[in-house]
């Protein structure tokens, strides 16, 4: 009888896990066997999730904790060292859109928040994993990014240079764990049925995007010891695969 648990004994840290694409990206990991490790601000969306985990066979940790805590998130490293001693898949998903408007009217407080929650939080959660990471057999580094990384569009600005921001860091990452164990992916869900999706298109049917939970079993493929592609993009929309430094699809 083979195993249908693929990431059976692995250990995944999810942010941004109690909704959207992070709620079902965390259960579909706990499903095919990994000990999710759940990052969110809000408490009930974790408890939540840890009830379906729970009723799927598989178990988490809750981590109340808002990512731009970045004391936390160094006491997270250290507290996955003591539990575990390594720590084999980040799924970095939480985000920030900001608000739609001109460069020169986007409020400096909403802009560093943005810069906050998209780049730094991810920034400061390499700098306090990366260690865990590498003592995994098979380190996998998965960050939730955009289109708008590439499109640019106008009063887009704030999230896309965040974006944009967060795969030039995820490239470097890759570049400098090249000869590790560590793979690192960014992936661009394309348009979803998210909260983040109706603030951006208030106007949009939510019922014609795809759900969160169809990405998720892509995302665990990616997380999986059998993913051995680094410094690439996932594109949801097309399911292609390609280098982060190109155009996206």
């Amino acid at each position: 009888m083979t195993d249908e648990k693929p990431l059976k004994d692995r250990i995944a840290v999810v942010t941004g896990a109690s909704r959207g694409i992070g709620y079902f990206t965390a259960r579909a990991l706990a499903e095919a066997g990994a000990h999710v490790v759940a990052l969110a601000r809000t408490v009930g969306g974790l408890e939540e999730l840890d009830d379906e985990i729970k009723a799927l066979g598989g178990s988490a940790t809750l981590v109340p904790v808002d990512v731009t805590d970045y004391d936390a998130l160094n006491r997270l490293g250290a507290a996955i060292y003591e539990r575990w001693g390594k720590l084999d898949i980040l799924v970095a998903n939480a985000g920030a859109l900001g608000q739609l408007s001109p460069l020169g009217h986007i409020p400096p407080e909403t802009w560093d928040k943005v810069m906050a929650v998209n780049v730094t939080a991810n920034w400061r959660l390499i700098r306090s994993l990366d260690p865990l990471l590498k003592r995994s057999d098979a380190g996998r580094a998965i960050f939730v990014s955009s289109a708008a990384a590439q499109k640019c569009r106008p009063f887009w600005g704030v999230y896309s240079v965040s974006k944009a921001a967060l795969e030039a860091l995820a490239r470097t990452y890759a570049g400098e764990t090249a000869n590790t164990p560590i793979r690192v992916v960014a992936v661009d869900p394309g348009p979803m049925r998210t909260a983040m999706r109706g603030r951006a298109m208030p106007g949009e049917d939510p019922e014609t995007l795809p759900h969160p939970a169809e990405i998720a079993p892509h995302i665990v493929r990616l997380a999986s010891p059998d993913f051995d592609r680094t410094d690439v993009r996932f594109s949801f929309r097309t399911g292609e695969i390609s280098a982060l430094g190109s155009a996206a699809a």
